[in-house]
């Protein structure tokens, strides 16, 4: 129970981030997003270290966190990328779509045994975010294709995160945001100056990201992952909600009718 409610508050955050980062990705280059984003986060894990409790890494978690932050960090430039280019009510919820379904397979392929209950929360869970992906927009395509492949990688560093041990602490996402970092550093090396009205966008998405990350790991080391990694995937609802709210997106009936849906689908899971 406990784990599934911290996968929702996770889904929150990650909708909050993706709007910070793809509202900073119109302003500033990507790369400079990216790696500014993730320096941000993993600085405030590393302040928070202390507060957290003893952990025992071993090789194979930084291994696990290290792919993980290969596979995360070209997700989420692609995803910024494709944010940037396209709606925003659109392109989360494809990307969503994506990512929710490589966990979901590994998850059943490891011999997860969800209940009846919850299995009918994840259908209606996959249905709401293809609900929510209906604007209507002539516009909506653009940035699609990099919105599906943003999601299979977000999917595969969902599953790298899930399969590092409980004693590894969050060890593995400090090892994730170090190589995510240094990958992008290295390849962008003449795009990594942000401007400066883009800086509190892609910092408070950096935190966000980050305090997404560690409730996801917190929930899948005490959950199903193809359970936590549905519920985690829910985030384009608080993007769409934020769009709405802030840039004025319009949101028709069926993706307001996504959004019952992904509520009707959480109380189906948490129960």
């Amino acid at each position: 129970m406990v784990s599934y409610v911290l996968a929702v508050i996770s889904s929150i955050a990650y909708g909050a981030a993706d709007f910070c980062g793809g509202l900073a990705s119109k302003r500033s280059p990507l790369l400079a997003v990216v790696v500014w984003s993730q320096l941000a986060g993993l600085v405030l894990l590393l302040i928070a270290f202390p507060l957290l409790p003893a952990s025992s890494p071993v090789m194979m978690d930084f291994v696990w966190g290290a792919a993980a932050g290969v596979s995360g960090g070209i997700g989420v430039a692609w995803l910024y990328r494709a944010l940037s280019r396209g709606v925003m009510s659109v392109v989360a919820p494809v990307t969503a779509v994506c990512a929710v379904i490589v966990p979901l397979i590994v998850g059943l392929g490891l011999g997860e045994h969800p209940s009846v209950r919850a299995l009918g929360g994840v259908v209606l869970a996959v249905i709401a975010i293809v609900l929510v992906s209906q604007s209507g927009e002539k516009a909506s395509v653009t940035g699609v294709p990099l919105a599906i492949a943003s999601g299979v990688a977000i999917g595969v560093f969902l599953v790298c995160l899930a399969r590092s041990g409980p004693s590894a602490g969050m060890w593995p996402l400090v090892a994730a945001r170090a190589v995510a970092s240094s990958m992008f550093v290295v390849f962008g090396r003449r795009e990594l100056v942000p401007k400066r009205e883009s800086v509190p966008l892609l910092i408070g998405g950096g935190f966000l990201d980050m305090l997404a990350n560690v409730l996801y790991v917190l929930a899948v080391r005490q959950g199903m992952m193809s359970i936590v990694a549905t519920l985690t995937s829910l985030y384009p609802a608080s993007t769409i909600v934020l769009a709405r709210v802030v840039l004025g997106e319009r949101m028709r009936a069926l993706q307001q009718a996504g959004i019952a849906c992904a509520i009707v689908a959480i109380v189906l899971i948490v129960r």
